[in-house]
């Protein structure tokens, strides 16, 4: 019995143990008006899929010289094991001799008790493939995470991945996902991971509102994203606390001299250009040379809200570049590293805190300790935030404040100054210029 890997591509000249995960990667091939794909397990039932991604099942059976198909009903609506059993009488009525024009499949809207039984995990496959066009791929990933069952070798170091927060609750009946399933599962999470389980409860609280919009789930889910929403659920998990790290003025000093004493220059780099330009550690991570516009003195990022953003390229930085060697596109690359760039150097960055004598500080804490420290220069706040990118928060500054790169550099510069003058780094923008012109001869 053939089976499909999840990387591969679904072979329609073969037939297949049909499932959720199957039948959402199906497509049509170009300049197919549609295609089938097999069930191996019922006899004629085949899942027909049209150019524009719409997919209904099918049964399918030699009538004398001819091919009989009638429909089933959409994918969407029935359950595999419904349309198997649909399929099976169907085909027993052609063998006992009716006439293809008298055969009518019953309601689309297959049987209530097959709706109530289906597991939450076949919904869950089908959610995500109706939305993974409306997210991004990061936002998708992390649901795909958030239910996989572990199980993976780790990248780096020994070791498999462990199931996601939701994978367990998923493996429940849909109408089994009540509030008390949900309270006892938060109170299980809530002894490790809280932060993660309310992460994974708002993942599921959208799909079940998703699941009560559908005719095919919502006889199932009848209280729908009411059920994570319970009193006790919300207090076994708490609520989440706002992120007060971030390094204080008298500690530049130290933590420039920890980091910038780092064994490995692209992470010393990298740790650095997170503290000067108040970006997220993606981005900076993200940078290619191309990226790079030392011209006009200027670097694009790709802006997690906006799509892209581009900021001054400040003297410092600059010298930080250039100091690295470019092993591939990326800025920050990794010769060990299977993408060619580096991890985020989480670690890294907490040894190097312990060496400064400074209670460890997250990687978005160099974002906060960014904005927290231009509060000295009493910097205007549209201009750290469009170097920030952070969303503008006024009329004014959202429809009439522009700000070009030369007039944004001016402000950024002052910024990158003075944090080197707290830190007390030694760097002369002029005689690291003629320094480079010399190289260049």
């Amino acid at each position: 019995m053939a089976r499909i890997a999840n990387n591969q591509p679904v072979d329609l000249s073969t037939p297949v143990n049909l499932s959720v995960g199957v039948i959402s990667r199906l497509a049509c091939p170009l300049g197919k008006s549609q295609a089938f794909l097999r069930d191996t397990v019922a006899p004629g039932l085949r899942v027909r899929v049209a150019p524009t991604g719409s997919k209904t099942f099918v049964v399918e059976r030699k009538v004398g010289q001819r091919t009989v198909r009638r429909a089933i009903g959409d994918v969407r609506h029935w359950t595999i094991d419904a349309a198997r059993e649909e399929a099976r009488r169907l085909y027993v009525l052609l063998d006992q001799g009716v006439a293809p024009e008298d055969l009518r499949p019953v309601a689309e809207k297959p049987a209530h008790d097959a709706v109530i039984n289906t597991r939450a995990d076949a919904a869950w496959a089908i959610y995500l493939a109706d939305r993974k066009t409306h997210w991004g791929e990061r936002h998708y990933n992390d649901h795909v995470v958030m239910a996989g069952a572990g199980g993976v070798p780790y990248k780096r170091g020994k070791g498999k991945t462990q199931p996601g927060l939701l994978h367990d609750l998923l493996a429940c009946q849909l109408n089994e996902l009540t509030p008390r399933t949900i309270e006892g599962w938060a109170a299980e999470q809530a002894k490790t991971r809280s932060a993660q389980a309310r992460l994974a409860l708002r993942m599921l609280s959208a799909f079940l509102n998703w699941c009560g919009e559908q005719d095919a789930f919502k006889a199932a889910v009848p209280a729908g994203a009411a059920a994570v929403k319970s009193r006790r659920t919300r207090d076994v998990l708490g609520k989440a606390k706002a992120k007060q790290d971030a390094l204080m003025r008298e500690q530049l000093r130290a933590w420039f001299a920890a980091v910038r004493s780092m064994g490995n220059p692209a992470i010393s780099a990298y740790l650095q250009i997170m503290l000067l330009t108040g970006a997220r550690p993606g981005e900076v991570r993200a940078i290619r040379w191309s990226d790079v516009d030392w011209a006009w003195r200027g670097v694009a990022i790709d802006d997690k809200v906006e799509g892209s953003r581009v900021i001054p390229l400040t003297p410092y930085v600059a010298h930080l570049l250039r100091s690295l060697p470019r092993r591939n596109e990326w800025v920050f690359a990794s010769v060990d590293a299977a993408e060619g760039v580096i991890s985020s150097p989480n670690d890294a960055h907490r040894n190097a805190c312990v060496v400064a004598g400074i209670t460890p500080v997250t990687l978005h804490g160099l974002r906060r300790s960014f904005k927290s420290l231009t509060e000295w220069l009493e910097m205007p706040a549209g201009v750290v935030a469009q170097i920030m990118g952070h969303k503008p928060s006024a009329t004014a500054e959202k429809h009439y404040t522009v700000r070009p790169l030369d007039l944004l550099r001016v402000h950024h510069e002052r910024i990158e100054k003075w944090v080197l003058e707290q830190a007390e780094v030694q760097f002369d923008p002029a005689a690291d210029k003629k320094r480079l012109v010399a190289i260049t001869e």
